[in-house]
């Protein structure tokens, strides 16, 4: 028997044809005894366990668990497995031989290409205990074999080609299993070819494994630590893009808008970290600053989840759950249906046919053109003059003769706001626009003049400051959350994209000054995305050369940063966007030389 566990372990179960327990006498090979460990190898071990616990990077612990158990064994090569997620296989993560200048896994983007070694037969389920890695794997002891050419109770048959097609001479072999503090095998490392100093292939000494399974044992514990820091942050990740699909379920347009944000503001982001001249030279963000700005970027329309989507998604002036425009509208056709019962009962009266038609047909163009005209101003636009204002009130004083009781089937809640503007008795002569007392329903005024009359797009001013006030639920919804020191500023990066460099956006009035580089680029980002976005209903979608002349002009008023905005366009940031999430009609040419506040110099990164 030339294979060996460590700690009077017992061996496999009996009659399976596994390796024995080893003596101490017959092991030493002119190693030390156990108690005789240099105290340097403890204060070593000590500081592995510090440098492993302060890895945040699972491809830098993996590799350099793997690398620092190899040094501390002289080891000429080794593996590091860990236990797949389906708790059926173990994966190569890490793979190092110095002879054979092999490197693969970890850091250097090459991954290990051999398939996972299966933990239980794909047929029968029984546990694989042939393989060595495996068999550590099932039962969580070490396995210590001096010569695997002549070892018996596992299958080295994979071992032995390799060193057929390699020229290496695969020998002893040092094999533990990574135990969580609950016991729990996440993880094999395997060390191959103790080295004796002088290019001589030894057994791995009895009295180095106790401290090789130390390091084991503290490399599973971080780990396992970063697995559930990452569980955690996955977690995070979920609840955050849950709240994001249940506002896209309230409204589809700004579920996209939450989802688009993200992507344009980390291209920005990643274009300022790019630049190695001009005033973003020395920018950088560290791993726990871009998981921030993720964060960020993902809540920072979170507020939104208690705007009411009829007001976010707000198409038409007169629009709440549906668009009131229909029932104007079936008031005009009352209009001209009591214009030609006018005409008929004149022309039984003995009035003249062609006098009466031809005072209904101007009756009824008239009606059209007026009913034209209220629903034009129905759909908003860019600005509304005073003039049609007044047009609009003298439409909609005329009347029109109500015969029903509008105060029937109606709501509770309907009917006692009814009783603030009492109906008249049917029949009643009712304004063709009204503005009613019972239009006032908590903060919103329903009034159909007074929401035709918006001068500037569809909202009135109180849904304008509901829709403003998004961003104050937003950042008194994060503040509730017990965010840990690196992620502090997650609040105000999401909280504060509606902010402008002159200090007249809100909610708090912020001036450039008082802003991070994080919250301009989402403010930029949070704008280009609105401008560009194709599913908005209450507008067309641009092209990329209208956006970037408002966000020009944005720039000049001083609403978004200036150097931000340049490299926004030198950086060909909105190109890259627009050609992966517009319409392709919308991706038109930018003369981005126009809007440049300086030229492009060769340092600047596109």
């Amino acid at each position: 028997m030339t294979s060996r566990q460590t700690h009077g372990d017992t061996s496999p179960q009996a009659g399976d044809g596994k390796a024995d327990s080893a003596t101490a006498n017959d092991r030493r090979r002119g190693g030390r005894r156990k108690e005789d460990i240099d105290a340097s190898y403890l204060a070593r071990l000590i500081d592995l366990g510090i440098a492993l616990s302060a890895e945040t990077n699972h491809d830098r612990l993996t590799e350099k668990i793997l690398v620092e158990a190899k040094e501390f064994t002289k080891a000429d090569g080794g593996t590091l497995y860990l236990v797949g997620d389906d708790g059926q296989s173990l994966h190569f993560k890490i793979l190092r031989n110095d002879t054979l200048n092999t490197v693969l896994g970890g850091t250097t983007g090459r991954p290990v290409p051999f398939p996972p070694l299966r933990l239980f037969n794909a047929e029968t389920g029984a546990p694989n205990h042939n393989n060595v890695a495996t068999h550590v794997a099932l039962t969580g002891r070490s396995i210590n074999i001096e010569d695997a050419y002549t070892a018996e109770g596992f299958d080295f048959s994979g071992t032995k080609r390799f060193d057929e097609g390699t020229g290496y001479r695969s020998k002893s072999f040092l094999t533990l299993p990574l135990k969580t503090v609950t016991g729990e095998v996440i993880g094999v490392l395997q060390l191959i070819n103790a080295q004796d100093g002088h290019g001589g292939v030894i057994p791995f000494a009895p009295n180095i494994q106790p401290m090789v399974e130390a390091l084991a044992s503290q490399a599973a514990v971080a780990i396992d630590n970063q697995r559930l820091l990452q569980a955690q942050r996955d977690l995070l990740d979920s609840f955050i893009k849950v709240l994001a699909r249940a506002i896209d379920a309230k409204s589809p347009y700004t579920g996209g808008h939450c989802e688009r944000v993200p992507i344009l503001a980390k291209m920005l982001a990643q274009a300022a970290c790019n630049q190695t001249e001009g005033p973003f030279a020395a920018y950088a963000l560290d791993d726990e600053e871009w998981y921030e700005l993720h964060l960020a970027a993902w809540l920072h329309d979170c507020g939104k989840v208690t705007t009411p989507e009829y007001v976010v998604d707000k198409a038409t002036k007169l629009e709440t759950i549906y668009d009131r425009i229909h029932e104007v509208r079936t008031r005009f056709e009352v209009l001209r249906r009591d214009a030609e019962i006018d005409m008929l009962r004149r022309q039984l009266a003995g009035e003249d046919k062609a006098a009466t038609e031809a005072a209904f047909a101007a009756r009824v163009g008239e009606l059209e053109e007026q009913f034209a005209f209220v629903a034009e101003t129905n759909i908003g636009g860019e600005f509304m003059a005073p003039d049609k204002i007044d047009r609009l009130q003298v439409i909609g004083a005329q009347t029109w003769t109500r015969y029903f009781d509008r105060s029937l089937g109606l709501s509770w809640e309907e009917s006692t706001r009814l009783k603030t503007d009492p109906p008249a008795p049917a029949p009643a002569v009712e304004r063709l626009l009204q503005d009613r007392g019972d239009h006032q329903v908590g903060i919103y005024n329903r009034g159909e003049v007074y929401n035709l009359s918006v001068q500037r797009g569809t909202l009135t001013a109180e849904e304008r400051k509901v829709i403003n006030d998004h961003i104050v639920v937003t950042q008194e919804m994060l503040k509730q959350l017990p965010f840990p020191k690196s992620l502090k500023k997650v609040p105000q990066i999401a909280g504060n994209h509606h902010e402008k460099i002159d200090g007249t956006g809100y909610p708090n009035g912020l001036t450039g000054d008082q802003m991070g580089t994080l919250e301009k680029i989402m403010a930029i980002a949070d704008v280009f995305e609105a401008l560009t976005a194709a599913d908005r209903p209450y507008k067309t979608p641009k092209t990329i050369s209208e956006c970037v002349k408002i966000l020009s002009f944005m720039r000049k008023d001083k609403h978004v940063d200036s150097d931000l905005f340049d490299l926004f366009l030198s950086s060909g940031v909105y190109r890259e966007y627009a050609e992966q999430y517009l319409r392709p009609e919308q991706v038109d040419e930018v003369n981005i030389a126009a809007y440049l506040s300086r030229p492009v110099s060769a340092g600047v990164a596109g």
